[in-house]
């Protein structure tokens, strides 16, 4: 709490201030809310389906740390939320080229993205960006990470519904345990692409052990795959569109029929240029990862062990995207 609060007396702004405070209630009412998760467990009230998944939590966490991953004090509670999420991102986008907009903050560093516990404050926020003439993404997100600042609890918003709920709270788990593991100030995209990567592979080798898990829950990875693959052509498309000379009311027009056509295949309430480099931030990097993890022979050990040689330096411009040009040399 103490680094929190000093975070809201560093911040420069009505906002940074506001974003601090509604940081620090938020995480106080998680933090009162937390019940330990062996007591969870044994409550008979507790529904098995939850039961069963809570008890993974600590071999999960062992086999994270098999794999290279540092061992913390997070999952050891439980919080019960009312709701399906249990923070609200606001990103932004200028509309016309994929520059996010970013905030800083003294201790925490600079993000793409800004977190907000109360949704109401959230929409109002974002209704507020796209006053100013933003491209706007909101999305809740089901966990997040505190960087070592407090204990992570387990959240019932990283339980989903459906046969892939193990597969999607492993997932969850080593996802937010690489950010604990291996975070580089000034640079959220390495950071995300890093913990999903890293999550995505350690999630399919941890359900090797459970066959109908691990079918259910690549189903799901192939049909987000698939997705994907239209969301980056659509960031490709749009790139090469904004990069051309065209007049910028042309340029808006294809921009506004690209997105339509891919809100109709997708299914997708809205899709903006904020969407699309939301999406960008979390599944770059994939061929250098693999050619890093490749070189160190699928020894995620190893694979952090070139990881950590990197420093912000390495890097030629905040929140780079070229992530190959820094990954490649670490696996030669």
């Amino acid at each position: 709490m103490r680094q929190l609060l000093l975070l809201v007396l560093l911040c420069t702004g009505c906002l940074a201030v506001h974003a601090a405070l509604q940081s620090t209630e938020g995480e106080l009412t998680l933090l009162a809310s937390r019940k330990p998760v062996p007591e969870v467990i044994a409550n008979p009230n507790t529904k098995p389906r939850l039961r069963a998944l809570l008890r993974q939590i600590d071999q999960v966490k062992r086999f994270g740390e098999e794999n290279g991953l540092t061992a913390t004090d997070n999952y050891q509670d439980y919080v019960q939320l009312h709701r399906g999420a249990v923070v609200y991102v606001v990103s932004a986008c200028e509309p016309l080229r994929f520059v996010s907009k970013t905030w800083s903050f003294p201790i925490a560093g600079d993000f793409p993205y800004l977190g907000w516990f109360d949704l109401q404050s959230a929409q109002d926020y974002a209704r507020d960006l796209k006053r100013d003439g933003w491209d706007i993404d909101l999305r809740g997100a089901s966990a997040y990470s505190t960087l070592g600042w407090f204990h992570d609890p387990v959240l019932s918003s990283m339980i989903a519904p459906g046969p892939a709920a193990l597969g999607d709270l492993v997932d969850v788990v080593l996802h937010e345990s690489v950010h604990a593991t291996l975070h580089l100030d000034g640079q959220a995209l390495f950071n995300e692409s890093l913990a999903s990567f890293v999550a995505d592979g350690l999630t399919e080798r941890y359900l090797q052990r459970s066959p109908r898990a691990r079918a259910a829950w690549e189903e799901q990875q192939r049909r987000g795959e698939a997705a994907s693959k239209e969301l980056h052509q659509a960031y490709i498309e749009l790139q090469q569109l904004y990069d051309s000379k065209r007049s910028d009311p042309d340029k808006r027009a294809r921009k506004a029929a690209v997105l339509e056509s891919l809100q109709q295949r997708l299914r997708m309430r809205a899709i903006t240029n904020a969407t699309l480099v939301q999406h960008h931030t979390y599944s770059s990097g994939g061929q250098g990862f693999t050619r890093v993890l490749e070189a160190c022979r699928n020894d995620y050990r190893c694979f952090f062990a070139r990881l950590r040689t990197l420093t912000p330096r390495s890097f030629a411009r905040p929140h780079q995207e070229d992530l190959d040009a820094v990954l490649l040399p670490l696996a030669r």
